[in-house]
């Protein structure tokens, strides 16, 4: 009998997700150089702006992990050969590139369990509804935690016998510089068990010209991605950022291997908000950093590897030589 269930672990996590905002611009704006995290990118309308980018031409990193999928999910799957196992997603996203594999578990009559794990219940049921569209009838079990992810891991491994296969996708470890980076990494080696294995996808280095356009579109939707964090903090934090005020800008920064997003100020000018309860004056020409995305030789995803106490079973890389999927597994 399928079965399909979304476990809450820790029903405090959003408790009061405003104020929590508040004290991360308060942080981020109060340092310097001046900083908003990542994480306020994805509301409702910043998730919208995402999926739009990962369909433009210049941006490249999506088509290259599904072309890696897409061929070579049979191998990968192949790790797991004969046993049943959990299919551990972090991050879970609207899982269009996760479905690639699914479908060759399916083919290939596997025993798995789907296990999407975000912060967000809400995340976690957007997936779920997406796998309904895709199948109808889900035809595998599907086990949503909502949940921190060292949190999700650490109840998963305690509750089930399986062995898990970890996907965090999409270079979603390019957002980390190395400290944090290798902090994670060991945290996620401390939550598995000896032989679990963990598919992480990189983005490489490569020709600055196709960096550059991909974070500096030409429709303007990377740009818009960005001012939705200012509407953001406008509208849930009574601010009064004016969009005019600003520039954005991707710039590659060469020393630390870094895509970096800016939002520059054009002007000196006065920012208050209301419920932080401050006001944060600018300078012209003076920048909000917004997001790293980090780029990686062969050379350092070994060195990753090797220092957090996993072995690289193999590198998957598309045509292009864009993007590896490097499938690792937990070394006890």
């Amino acid at each position: 009998m399928i079965k399909k269930d979304i476990q809450i672990l820790n029903p405090d996590i959003k408790n009061d997700p405003t104020h929590e905002m508040a004290l991360s611009v308060l942080e981020g704006l109060s340092s310097r150089p001046k900083s908003l995290p990542s994480l306020l990118f994805y509301d409702d309308k910043g998730s919208e702006l995402f999926k739009k980018i990962m369909q433009l031409d210049e941006y490249y990193p999506t088509r290259c992990e599904a072309e890696i999928l897409q061929k070579y999910s049979q191998d990968i799957t192949s790790f797991v050969s004969g046993e049943k196992f959990n299919l551990v997603e972090l991050g879970c996203g609207d899982g269009a590139k996760t479905i690639l594999l699914l479908n060759t578990l399916l083919k290939e009559k596997r025993e798995f369990n789907y296990v999407p794990l975000d912060i967000s219940k809400a995340a976690v049921e957007f997936l779920l509804g997406n796998l309904e569209k895709e199948y109808g009838p889900i035809p595998f079990d599907v086990l949503g935690l909502v949940a921190e992810y060292f949190q999700g891991l650490g109840w998963l491994t305690e509750n089930a016998s399986e062995r898990n296969m970890v996907l965090f996708l999409g270079s979603n470890i390019g957002n980390f510089n190395r400290p944090t980076a290798l902090r994670f990494l060991r945290h996620l080696w401390h939550s598995l068990n000896d032989g679990d294995l963990v598919l992480i996808g990189f983005d490489l280095k490569k020709d600055l010209d196709v960096l550059y356009d991909a974070y500096n579109d030409k429709e303007g939707i990377t740009k818009e991605f960005n001012f939705n964090v200012l509407d953001r903090i406008n509208d849930l934090l009574k601010g009064n950022f004016k969009r005019e005020n600003f520039q954005h800008q991707g710039l590659y920064n060469i020393q630390t291997g870094a895509m970096e997003s800016y939002l520059i100020s054009q002007c000196q000018h006065t920012v208050t908000i209301d419920e932080v309860g401050k006001s944060f004056k600018f300078e012209a020409w003076e920048a909000i950093h917004m997001e790293y995305s980090y780029k990686y030789l062969q050379s350092d995803i070994d060195s990753l590897a090797s220092s957090t106490g996993f072995k690289i079973l193999k590198n998957y890389t598309d045509s292009n030589g864009y993007f590896i999927d490097s499938l690792w597994t937990v070394c006890k």
